[in-house]
């Protein structure tokens, strides 16, 4: 997604500066390229050495001295990919909007074509100034991408709207305006984590799922291009930005959600670990320990993907499996009755990754009984193999479909 692209990073005099070091390094984790460009007064809260030795690249800070034999606003402004300003002041917002170009980061901004994304930070009474905000509406209307801040407590010690997006959510986004827009045109539906099925208001049944697969199957769709619908069970997750997501407790709400929004997706990726089994009755008030012993009733939870397999249509259908033996052969039972396109197999049992870990070792099969086996990798690298394998089968069922037709149209011979 990010490998070996550019990314010029602005930096200007903020506290929350800090905070951007550690973007620095999620950049390089994922092996983009990172100049760093930082205002005189940026490097008063944070030296250019720490983002020297985190970029693994000089940091320039100046328009006129610089150690690039190059003129550097131009060679920087042509290189990047995106252009990041985080975290970006009133001042730096107000320059951009007037066209002002007085220093090296705004000389950048003016001579580069490529996207600009702008992370606010600042006291909440200077983010609500009227000034400010015509600045900003300004720069939303020019089509620049601007990342409100967050709400919280601010290093002044007011209590506002005017902290630095979260480096989690900046990531995302810089993601998502490098990532190329393949599943553009698919509305594509989610399901994530467990569901909570109540004994009594203390105790449920659940599992172990994290709802991260799914969580990071959304994300990975959205900055694909795709219109994305995410219905996620009880997780501790945060919710993703841009993703309509629709939260439920138990299977039965998730089967009603879903059944909602099915028929208007064209692909359906059921990624959510659901109940199979439900209490017969659901206590209002907790139950005591008057018994030694405790039979518990169950009814069986409806099969969610069982019901989408029989409607299915021309939508792609994905499923998941953890099993804890027999993984292929048990998988393939479950491609077959349930009517998928594609199955995502994983052993439950495994240590290294899978529920609750932020990786995963699973097996793609598809319609066909083309087996896939994949290493151990992260969440959202899994996620895109996913998503490529998906474009895959509809690639080929559409071929497979237009050869159909031709052969049809074809007029037969005679003998």
């Amino acid at each position: 997604m990010i490998k070996e692209k550019q990314i010029v990073l602005g930096i200007t005099g903020g506290i929350a500066a800090y905070k951007v070091v550690e973007l620095v390094r999620q950049f390089r984790k994922r092996n983009a390229e990172v100049d760093v460009i930082m205002t005189r007064n940026a490097q008063q809260f944070v030296t250019p050495l720490t983002f020297q030795t985190i970029s693994g690249h000089p940091v320039y800070t100046d328009l006129f001295h610089s150690f690039n034999p190059e003129i550097s606003h131009i060679s920087l402004a042509d290189k990047a990919d995106v252009l990041i300003i985080a975290p970006a002041t009133a001042n730096i917002i107000a320059k951009i909007a007037s066209g002002c170009a007085d220093d090296l980061l705004s000389t950048v901004v003016l001579a580069t074509k490529a996207p600009l994304l702008i992370a606010p930070a600042m006291n909440a009474n200077m983010w609500e100034n009227r000034i400010v905000q015509q600045n900003v509406g300004k720069l939303k209307e020019l089509g620049f991408r601007i990342m409100d801040p967050t709400t919280g407590e601010l290093a002044c010690g007011y209590e506002g709207k005017g902290r630095l997006a979260e480096i989690e959510d900046i990531l995302g986004e810089t993601i998502t305006i490098l990532t190329e827009k393949d599943l553009q045109g698919e509305r594509i539906l989610i399901t994530a984590g467990p569901t909570h099925e109540h004994i009594d208001p203390i105790r449920i049944l659940t599992n172990r799922s994290s709802g991260k697969m799914g969580y990071a199957l959304a994300k990975a769709s959205h900055q694909r291009g795709a219109e994305v619908m995410l219905v996620s069970g009880p997780t501790n997750l945060k919710p993703i930005p841009d993703i309509h997501t629709i939260q439920v407790e138990n299977t039965l709400e998730m089967s009603k959600a879903v059944s909602k929004h099915y028929k208007s997706c064209s692909i359906v990726i059921k990624a959510a670990a659901v109940a199979d089994y439900r209490p017969k009755k659901s206590f209002k008030d907790k139950m005591k320990k008057t018994h030694k012993t405790l039979t518990l009733g169950l009814d069986k939870n409806p099969d969610i993907l069982y019901q989408l397999g029989k409607d299915k249509g021309k939508k792609i259908l994905v499923g998941f499996a953890a099993e804890t033996k027999n993984l292929i052969s048990q998988a393939k039972l479950k491609l077959d009755r349930k009517n998928l396109d594609l199955i995502v197999v994983n052993n439950a049992l495994q240590k290294r990754g899978g529920f609750g870990s932020d990786s995963n070792e699973a097996t793609l099969i598809d319609f066909e009984g083309k087996i896939d086996a994949l290493p151990l990798m992260g969440k959202e690298e899994l996620a895109d193999k996913i998503l490529d394998k998906i474009k895959q089968i509809k690639k080929e069922k559409s071929s497979a479909k237009e050869l159909k037709k031709t052969s049809a149209s074809e007029p037969k011979k005679r003998t």
